[in-house]
């Protein structure tokens, strides 16, 4: 029987999930190998109570976004968290973790509450076990396919621990920090290619601060050409306010 697949949103702007209905050829083949029990934003209805594969959209910013992903890691064998807010809290995440009540005043005023149950941002990973990750802002449909491609072969998640550095070096494209721009694909994960990086645009680390990444010779690197290094840390707070960031 194919897998039951769902797929689902939480605090987003549902953008990695349009970004899967551009797969058009491609996610018809897919569709041909699972059976596509519910998409929030294509189908309507009601998740199902059964089903095998997860995919998650969005941060978690609410006590019914914790509940709801309890009963999904309870009920799929497999998560997949696609996008920056999924994996690193994203754009949610740079209200941060502190004075959440003051922010959230200042946006929507003293009157009633527009959102009950509240929370400061956090990925899926803080609240449970995600057996694939697929970063970006908005996620690359090839990478995604490969994931689901994985999932359904049964191999393990592969997410790039190196920078984005060398795939600028195999694109030939010329530095950023050559012209005395800033560019977080110093540190940033690599496995998008460096699309942006191509098409004359700096990474602004959508895929999060890789593992490899060495944030010390970052900074010292930045300055030399002419970028402050508290720059890069601004910068760095986009995707990855809630990443812990070292010196």
């Amino acid at each position: 029987m194919a897998p039951r697949l769902v797929v689902l949103s939480l605090a987003s702007d549902f953008g990695c999930q349009v970004q899967l209905t551009n797969m058009t050829a491609e996610l018809l083949d897919v569709l041909g190998l699972v059976e596509l029990s519910y998409w929030q934003l294509a189908t309507s209805g009601h998740m199902p109570p059964d089903y095998d594969v997860a995919i998650v959209e969005g941060a978690v910013t609410t006590t019914e976004h914790v509940e709801l992903l309890g009963r999904v890691r309870e009920t799929a064998a497999v998560v997949i968290a696609i996008g920056a807010c999924a994996n690193t809290g994203g754009i949610p995440g740079i209200v941060g973790r502190e004075d959440l009540e003051g922010r959230y005043g200042a946006v929507y005023g003293p009157g009633p509450a527009v959102a009950t149950g509240r929370r400061a941002p956090l990925p899926l990973d803080a609240f449970i076990k995600v057996d694939y990750h697929v970063p970006g802002c908005p996620i690359d449909t090839g990478e995604f396919l490969r994931v689901l491609s994985r999932v359904l072969l049964g191999l393990s998640d592969r997410v790039p621990d190196m920078t984005m550095c060398a795939s600028c070096k195999t694109n030939e494209t010329v530095c950023f920090f050559d012209e005395g721009r800033l560019c977080l694909g110093l540190v940033t994960r690599a496995g998008c290619g460096a699309r942006c990086t191509s098409l004359g645009r700096a990474c602004t680390g959508c895929r999060g601060i890789a593992p490899d990444a060495n944030l010390a010779s970052a900074r010292e690197i930045a300055v030399r050409a002419g970028v402050p290094a508290a720059a890069m840390d601004d910068a760095l707070r986009i995707y990855n306010a809630l990443t812990e960031v070292h010196a």
